[in-house]
């Protein structure tokens, strides 16, 4: 009251403080970042290490079961997850939620440290990078040139442009994808090193020996002091060919007798195709708490600086821009949610029949939203997909407060008050009814700040939104309002009898209704609930669930799998056949751009796996974005499986997350199901793991599923006798590097360095064998070994090779292995899919000790119903308390929470009719739809409390109902007004929120109905029939059955 007291006598400050919200919320939404999803936490942190040509085993047991036995015991570990192939090991180290993560990554560091002091000799330091679900690619850096070669433009990308990109705010900059490192290759023919008696490693030796780096020292002559640097490291290739490989008297042999020396790049493990050629690319990452707009715009300003770094002959342009995805969900949101506020400014008219009154009430619309935003600045929140739904959730019932203020100053001016004593009168008449009506509303978004993990992230960004939009919407009724009718409504209300008469024999009939049904409380009441109680939990069996409703934004990405062992040449030439499937399936002209990756990231740039995880050569991930409308994505996804089972029989295709929202959700994984069989012994995971495919291939809605696990990888396994060599002067280690330097290179082993004067950038030399020259176990058996008195030999003669399957990759979750089983879920929700494998996993044969376990979106959606199942719980608790409160009822507040039933089986039913699932964002529908719901029953409730207060116990309820059936009808049309915008979808990317507003309407429909037609029964029956009895217990208190007693 005193509120609209001070409003009404300093009218001024009032317009003061409508500026200051216009100015300071121009200020606050200019500066707030803009993203797709709030930031989803969920810390994680990536450890990447290399070791060239290292097998899977030897990576598994030599270097990754170090750190997962130390990363153990870091503080608020949840678990350690690792994968090993050859070359390559990436350890993920999920934490707990509320871990600090500044104490945990210098853990991380200090435990690598240790870690590493138990691995082999030239075990380098591995990449530590700290990760979150929101961490996604955003787009990328795609370099193409007619002219260079691809080590050239990797080159150029990792050492001009890279540095001007990472320096980029929000930007995370993994080297470049398709090229390798830069290198000076000595490359050494087989032939030629048999004939001059010489090994790969007396090559190898030599170098190292001939080319050292040596520290310059100084000379001080005369006044001045100098440098002086030597020529320890070779200055140039021309010196490097020149080098000698044997010392001594006899004949020279020098480097250019038995090999090539060129400046080229490290054994090729990969190809980016970009539409179908070879080309070089770097992924835009943004970090997790950037935002992703500010990102691409920074990326796409930085494009010149980018371009003139480079040669003219090398174009660089930025791809699969992400941006506009959130962009156009962001412009949907607004666009439905201004059309939903003119909507309800029409049925505000349509009721109120005062256009300046109505125009007062839809100011209060845009003032109470901007105040909101300013808000949600000031907390650090981000203008994502949550807190637009949030505010554009609480149009309709923004109106809510406003609107009673409006209609209460017609009661008063129509029993002939001045304007401006009925706009005082009124406004202080309702303020304690407002406020409860905001309370009410408030209470069903309390869950938020006891829920944990991801429900908390993206729901209480969506509850601060509708929480300040709602006190922002109060304080305005309060004092906008009432400032703004002095200064617009009229002095006199023009006549609008005739315009109601339709309103009018409505409530006649409404009034004969509640009538007929008096005396008939109890059976009507039991009825009720009994039916809304068993409608919702028919409705809830019945419905699908999933974490996020799904969006078709024409973005896809497909994994190809050959045969365990494929060469990387094959899986290029079968990758490209999957490219032309896709032209012919969505027309060429209707693909925007495809990029693929094929093969293994170099061991010199171990960060990458982080980015995309391939498991050998065999496989390939290829980034398709097709024309939006040309073709849905699901049938793009079934006639792309057709054809590649038709042309491609070999392959195996996955799709994994093509889209912004999808990568976010999925948390990293790359398909919603991810079953994991953990087991020590593989043979027999093996057996479970088959048992478990067969019987998920059977399930028509489960689509590619696959053993992702390269458990048959070829190899030919070298045995040395050691008993020959040591008979022929011989160690392990002679064979060995040579047989290193043959088959992979020295990079690993024996590390050399050329500086690049002109650039100051150094290289690695190393020598290594052809690729295309080791093409038979003949020239494997031809490796020349040598032993330390001189004499060679040849590798056949001590050691045998045979041909055997191993383990392509080791995963082990928590120093456990296991085998990963994948599958997609199309034409069924996620909730029933995770059912039914959840069902055969319980049948699965599980041997002793043995374990399998769902992952993928499972776990978390099981975690978000739970939470938001249980935020709905403490929303009618809280409820119940507040309503007990302020009635001073138990009785009453049960009255109240009667109509929550029905409100929810309207929202499931509606949701199960439009073919939507029940996920967050239809979740948040029930809880407005409950919120507004329960301000409609206290509407109701409270007029029914004063006429039997005043003693009318017979007949005051069905008073009340008809005094308060125009502002609750006014109320829930507005509303529903206000989502249907947001519930027909009308922009773009729509389907994401469609599930809310149709939630929301389908709830308010159902509670409109309950309110009006079964509350003031139940009411009747459990509270209105009794004589009111004040539960005061103070002497003092004139209502009080305690008053003057002594």
């Amino acid at each position: 009251m005193k509120l609209v007291i001070a409003a009404l006598r300093h009218p001024i400050t009032i317009l003061v403080a409508v500026f200051a919200i216009l100015f300071f919320s121009w200020l606050a939404v200019r500066n707030t970042k803009v993203d797709i999803f709030p930031k989803l936490g969920l810390p994680t942190v990536y450890v990447a290490q290399p070791y060239g040509g290292l097998s899977p085993e030897q990576m598994e047991g030599f270097i990754t079961s170090y750190y997962e036995y130390h990363f153990l015991y870091i503080t608020g570990v949840k678990y350690v997850d690792s994968k090993s192939i050859q070359g390559a090991a990436l350890i993920k180290i999920e934490f707990n939620e509320g871990t600090d993560m500044s104490q945990a990554m210098a853990e991380v560091v200090g435990y690598v440290n240790r870690s590493r002091a138990f691995m082999p000799p030239g075990t380098v330091l591995p990449f530590i990078t700290r990760f979150d679900a929101g961490s996604v690619p955003v787009g990328q850096l795609v370099f193409s040139s007619e002219t260079r070669s691809l080590g050239e433009i990797s080159d150029l990308a990792l050492f001009r442009v890279r540095p001007m990109f990472s320096t980029l705010p929000g930007v995370s900059a993994p080297p470049p994808f398709g090229g390798n490192q830069k290198t000076v290759l000595i490359t050494v023919d087989p032939d030629k090193i048999r004939n001059y008696h010489l090994t790969p490693d007396q090559v190898v030796q030599s170098l190292v020996k001939t080319n050292t780096i040596s520290p310059a020292g100084n000379i001080r002559i005369g006044d001045s002091t100098y440098i002086t640097p030597q020529n320890s490291v070779i200055e140039n290739l021309q010196e490097l060919q020149n080098m000698p490989l044997q010392l001594g008297s006899g004949p020279a042999v020098y480097v250019k007798d038995i090999a090539n020396v060129s400046l080229g790049a490290d054994v090729t493990t990969s190809y980016a195709l970009i539409n179908g050629k070879r080309s070089v690319y770097i992924p835009v990452t943004k970090r997790a708490d950037a935002s992703t707009w500010d990102v691409v715009q920074r990326v796409k300003a930085a494009l010149p600086d980018m371009q003139a770094a480079i040669p003219d002959d090398i174009k660089v342009s930025y791809e699969f821009d992400q941006s506009g995805y959130v962009i156009s969900a962001l412009k949907s949101l607004l666009f439905e949610g201004g059309l939903g506020a003119l909507l309800t400014g029409l049925m505000v008219l349509l009721f109120l029949g005062d256009r300046r009154g109505a125009l007062i009430v839809v100011l209060t619309i845009p003032l109470a939203l901007l105040t909101s935003a300013t808000f949600l600045y000031l907390t650090g929140q981000t203008i994502n997909i949550m807190t637009l739904g949030g505010l554009a959730l609480s149009v309709g019932i923004l109106v809510d407060e406003a609107t009673v203020t409006i209609e209460n100053i017609h009661r008063h001016m129509e029993m002939g008050k001045s304007k401006a004593r009925a706009i005082a009168d009124a406004s202080k008449e309702i303020a304690i009814p407002k406020l409860l009506i905001l309370l009410s509303i408030l209470a069903v978004f309390v869950p938020a700040l006891f829920m944990n993990g991801v429900p908390k992230a993206m729901f209480l960004p969506l509850s601060l939104a509708v929480g300040f939009a709602m006190i922002a919407s109060f304080l305005l009724s309060q004092t906008f309002v009432p400032v703004m009718g002095n200064w617009l409504m009229k002095h006199h209300l023009s006549n609008t009898k005739n315009s109601t008469g339709a309103f009018d024999r409505f409530k006649n009939k409404y009034a004969q209704y509640g009538s007929r049904l008096q005396g008939k409380g109890g059976v009507f009441t039991a009825l009720f609930i009994v039916f809304s109680v068993g409608a919702v939990i028919l409705l809830f069996k019945t419905i699908g669930t999933e974490l996020f409703p799904k969006t078709d934004t024409g973005q896809t990405q497909v994994r190809l799998r050959l045969p365990v062992g494929t060469r990387m040449e094959r899986t290029e030439d079968a990758t490209r056949k999957l490219l032309d499937e896709v032209n012919k399936i969505a027309g060429k002209e209707n693909v925007l751009i495809s990029s693929a990756f094929v093969g293994t990231q170099p061991s010199s740039f171990p960060v990458n796996y982080i980015h995309l995880w391939t498991g050998g050569p065999h496989e390939s991930v290829t980034k398709i974005k097709l024309k939006p409308g040309v073709i849905s994505l699901d049938k793009f996804k079934d006639q792309l499986r057709v054809a590649v089972a038709k042309e491609i029989p070999a392959a195996k295709i996955s799709f994994e997350p093509g889209n912004l929202s999808e990568q976010v959700l999925n948390l990293g994984s790359t398909n919603p199901i991810e079953i994991a069989v953990v087991n020590k012994n593989l043979e027999e995971g093996r057996k479970t793991a088959t048992w478990l495919y067969n019987q998920l291939s059977a399930i028509p809605y489960l689509k590619d599923v696959q053993i992702a696990t390269p458990l048959n990888y070829p190899a030919i396994k070298i045995d040395v006798d050691r008993v020959k060599a040591g008979q022929l002067n011989l160690t392990t280690d002679q064979i060995m590097r040579s047989t290193t330097a043959a088959t992979s290179s020295s990079r690993f082993i024996s590390p050399a360095y050329w500086l690049d004067k002109a650039t100051g950038t150094a290289y690695i030399i190393q020598v290594q064998y052809p690729e295309y020259r080791m093409n038979n176990t003949t020239q494997l058996e031809m490796i020349p070994v040598a032993s330390d008195n001189g004499n060679l030999h040849l590798l056949n003669e001590v050691a045998s090779w045979k041909r055997i399957t191993m383990p392509g990759e080791y995963d082990r979750l928590n120093q456990q292995r296991y085998i990963t089983i994948t599958a997609n879920v199309q034409g069924k929700d996620m909730g029933n899919a995770f059912k039914k494998v959840n069902d055969l996993i319980s049948q699965a044969p599980v041997p002793k000790g043995a374990k399998v376990l769902l992952r993928g979106q499972s776990e978390l959606l099981k975690d978000t119903l739970y939470s938001l199942q249980f935020g709905l719980l403490v929303a009618v608790v809280v409820i119940f308390l507040l309503m007990a409160v302020f009635f001073q009822s138990f009785r009453t507040s049960l009255a109240i929470l009667s109509v929550i039933p029905a409100v929810i089986a309207g929202s499931l039913f509606f949701l199960l009719i439009t073919g939507k699932t029940l996920n967050i964002q239809s979740y948040m529908g029930c809880i407005m739809a409950i919120g507004v719901a329960i301000a409609n029953a206290v509407l109701f409730i409270t007029a029914a409390e004063i006429r039997r207060k005043d003693g009318d116990i017979r007949t005051g309820y069905l008073v009340a109902s008809e005094n308060r059936l125009r502002p609750i009808i006014m109320t829930s049309l507005a509303m529903i007004a206000g989502m249907v915008p947001m519930a027909i979808g009308l922009g773009e990317s729509a389907d994401q929120t469609a599930p809310l507003g149709i939630a929301v309407i389908g709830g308010l429909l159902f509670s409109t109905i309950s309110v009006l037609f079964f509350l003031p029964q139940v009411y009747q029956y459990a509270v209105g029939k009794r004589n009111y009895v004040s539960a005061s217990l103070d002497p003092d208190d004139s209502n009080s059955k305690n008053y003057n007693e002594q």
